[in-house]
């Protein structure tokens, strides 16, 4: 083992920086690269292990890519086709010239040794990285920046460390047995469920019925215009499905649920409204009698066991967001992200140049990253434009989401709310007349009535499924059989 020993002298006060030690090792680096030459079918075990910028020598990264470009090519790489390479690009002398490459060659050992010398080389190289970052961390934290708090810079360190961790490629692909073997248990788990359901539960009979649940590793976007109860639905299916696991109910899961809009004390004032039918005003107003408030005392113990998550944190950034999710999931275990609401998220800040619809793009992507790293739904909310205003039917459609192309591309499923009775409330015509008396009748027949309208599930048929909608507590719930 060799040791290489770089001084850094990046501070702005010219003060002298500790030297670092980065370690590597020559041999290993050389005697990959020589074996791969004598042999190129060696290229096909490392090639999955390594890239070029994994070796510690620049050099010796640059020769890696070139052996892997000819062996693309379907061309021989040794010291003749690599010299005539370099040659015609007037790289020669940058990796020692023609020599060089002989030598490399004649450092080989033994060809059978090639896979022990690429994990060597990717250990090293992830060694390297771990002292940049520990150097880095301790740079950031030595230096006070208004901008960036000590929580914004664990949550930086974390993420970079995230990534490091992640480098290892040898995952990506999975024999077809592998692939059946996976699916064949979340088949099972669905065959052998009371509920017939392979994902989370929402809590709503019809809807599971046609999504089979909130599917892991899916981006569900739901959205709709103000007033549809878009707050309301996903509140209800956080709770739900933390009500489900608490009670050990098939598709029961721990539950994180940001929320950029409301703070944690009105998210959990519209749950308690919700479960003790008691109108929220009346709550943040202190109008309520002793027996509402015993009530309450009651709801909130037995809700304080729940394993549902707030983070109320505003302007929160994607970025963050995976980071929490991430160790939340590693300390206590997660299966549903609830995201109020995807427009007030913030994209990556080294983007701030960006237009909107960029910054919405990355956004739905890291999401959708998300839910496939830590394989659990992600639910977001997201806005809809004001051309569902303009038109007579007032049914959303894919077009009216805000920033509709990126959300529709990367979502599994979108849902919106449409709540007919919200709208003919505001048609009301004069009393008396046959005109009232028809409004009347549609009133009675859309009150309380709401539709979920699956506009597209990549896993099932589009269409709608109508739920019980409470506006006084702001709260869904499964249609009785007759109204169904």
């Amino acid at each position: 083992m060799k040791y290489e020993v770089k001084v850094n002298d990046n501070d702005n006060n010219n003060n002298n920086v500790a030297a670092r030690v980065l370690p590597y090792n020559m041999e290993a680096e050389q005697s990959l690269l020589g074996a791969i030459m004598l042999n190129n079918e060696c290229f096909e075990v490392v090639s999955e292990l390594l890239l070029p910028a994994h070796f510690s020598v620049p050099v010796n990264g640059k020769i890696y890519a070139a052996i892997g470009h000819l062996i693309s090519q379907d061309q021989v790489a040794d010291p003749i086709t690599l010299r005539a390479y370099f040659e015609k690009n007037e790289e020669l002398q940058s990796i020692g010239g023609g020599n060089y490459l002989v030598q490399l060659v004649n450092a080989v050992v033994s060809i059978s040794g090639v896979e022990d010398y690429a994990n060597l080389v990717r250990d090293l190289y992830l060694r390297r990285q771990l002292i940049i970052l520990g150097e880095d961390i301790s740079h950031r934290a030595h230096t006070f920046n208004i901008n960036e708090n000590a929580i914004d810079q664990i949550e930086t360190a974390e993420a970079k460390l995230y990534e490091i961790s992640m480098t290892d490629q040898r995952n990506g692909v999975v024999g077809f047995a592998g692939a059946i073997s996976s699916t064949m248990e979340v088949l099972e788990s669905a065959f052998l469920s009371d509920s017939k359901i392979s994902g989370i539960t929402s809590g709503f009979v019809d809807l599971d019925k046609w999504l089979g649940g909130l599917s892991r590793s899916d981006l569900i976007i739901l959205a709709a215009r103000p007033s549809m109860g878009k707050t309301a639905l996903a509140t209800n299916i956080a709770f739900n499905a933390a009500m489900a696991f608490a009670k050990k109910i098939d598709g029961g899961g721990k539950v994180l649920f940001y929320s950029l809009e409301m703070s944690k004390e009105q998210l959990v004032t519209r749950i308690l409204s919700q479960e003790c039918n008691i109108a929220s005003e009346r709550i943040r107003r202190g109008e309520i009698k002793e027996d509402d408030f015993a009530k309450l005392v009651a709801t909130s113990k037995r809700m304080a066991e729940l394993s549902l998550f707030i983070d109320d944190s505003p302007l929160l950034n994607v970025a963050a967001l995976r980071s929490r999710s991430r160790k939340l999931q590693r300390q206590q275990g997660l299966d549903l992200i609830v995201v109020d609401y995807l427009q007030l998220l913030q994209g990556n800040s080294d983007r701030k140049n960006e237009n909107r619809v960029q910054e919405i793009s990355e956004i739905t992507r890291m999401l959708k990253s998300v839910a496939k790293e830590l394989n659990i739904p992600v639910l977001a909310l997201s806005q809809l434009s004001r051309a569902v205003e303009t038109r007579d039917d007032k049914r959303p459609q894919l077009s009216d989401l805000r920033e509709s192309g990126s959300i529709e591309q990367d979502a599994d499923v979108v849902m919106f709310i449409y709540r007919e009775e919200y709208y003919e409330s505001r048609k009301k015509p004069d009393d008396g007349t046959d005109e009232y008396r028809k409004w009347m009748s549609k009133m009675t027949s859309i009150h309380n009535l709401a539709e979920i309208i699956v506009a597209k599930q990549r896993h099932g048929p589009v269409g709608t499924v109508k739920l019980f909608f409470d506006g006084k507590h702001t709260k869904f719930d499964n249609l009785s059989d007759s109204r169904r």
